[in-house]
């Protein structure tokens, strides 16, 4: 079966010309994915909004999808991260839509692709590491504690700014600061 997906434009694969001028966290990102096949980026809350974390280097290494998610402790979101991302490493499928009930407790999350336009707001280290997309993203998104998702009725408006909804064009993204931001 060919293999259908963009080659991997990464700075491992490729020389550009400017290792020299890597900065530390770029080196500490390429020792991360050669050593375990992946990183996981932490982005603290601020007063731009939720904390956020990222994966760098499973579609280099296991050519499975980057995976993000927002609004919970960074340290959390990197061990769930890592647990996918080792799933992943392992042969499971990752795709838009899936649910996985056995991440976050009992609780049920969903994979959602990330739309292109939303990149240059949330995975810049990605970029700089894979020097352009396409690279795939998915978003695990997770629920309230009533099990509901941000799409869904009822909830509540600091759960629903927790958790951008990157899936969407951000022209169509509820209002809240990361909207804002990436519209801006």
């Amino acid at each position: 079966m060919p293999d259908d997906r963009p080659a991997c434009r990464c700075v491992i694969c490729h020389d550009y010309g400017d290792r020299d001028e890597a900065d530390r966290m770029d080196l500490w990102t390429v020792e991360q994915v050669r050593e375990h096949g992946w990183s996981v980026v932490m982005v603290p809350a601020d007063e731009e909004g939720p904390g956020f974390a990222y994966t760098i280097g499973l579609w280099h290494t296991h050519k499975v999808p980057e995976l993000a998610m927002f609004g919970l402790d960074i340290r959390v979101m990197q061990v769930l991260l890592n647990t996918l991302g080792r799933r992943a490493a392992a042969g499971a499928v990752l795709e838009s839509d899936q649910e996985h009930r056995d991440v976050v407790e009992e609780l049920p999350v969903v994979l959602k692709e990330s739309d292109l336009r939303w990149y240059r707001e949330f995975f810049g280290n990605a970029i700089a590491f894979y020097r352009r997309p396409p690279f795939p993203v998915l978003q695990l998104v997770w629920p309230d504690a009533e099990g509901r998702f941000p799409w869904q009725p009822g909830i509540d408006e600091h759960y629903r700014q927790s958790q951008p909804q990157l899936w969407l064009k951000p022209a169509q993204h509820p209002e809240g600061v990361r909207a804002t931001l990436a519209n801006g």
